[in-house]
């Protein structure tokens, strides 16, 4: 079986399972990183700590996650995870949604110069 692995600058992830209407990851977040500040028109998130501790961004809200603990993502809404430890932060990620692809990610800020709004310059 074929499981989707990518490498990003914040860390990896590989896709555990999927099918039309959920995909489920494993992500990694170096420690010190974080991903974009972002938002999904087709999927919500669940996200559940399994190492280390989350720093969570959902709309107007900061908080943190520990081990064994989750939060949920809804559609449309401002999120961002950081990983303020000193060892990897790893997360089971379950998208659910309409449309789960990758190219689903409007993102606003970005340490990696990855955001897809056009440079207001």
């Amino acid at each position: 079986m074929f499981m989707e692995r990518g490498e990003r600058p914040w860390g990896e992830y590989v896709v555990l399972d999927e099918n039309a209407s959920y995909k489920i990851k494993r992500i990694e977040v170096k420690p010190g990183q974080r991903l974009s500040l972002q938002k999904h028109h087709h999927r919500s998130e669940h996200w559940i700590v399994v190492s280390g501790i989350a720093k969570v961004t959902c709309g107007d809200e900061e908080f943190f996650v520990n081990v064994n603990e989750s939060t949920f993502i809804p559609i449309g809404k401002n999120h961002r995870l950081e990983n303020p430890g000193k060892i990897p932060l790893v997360i089971i990620e379950v998208q659910s949604g309409e449309y789960l692809g990758e190219d689903d990610i409007v993102r606003f800020d970005d340490d990696y110069n990855r955001c897809s709004l056009p440079d207001a310059s």
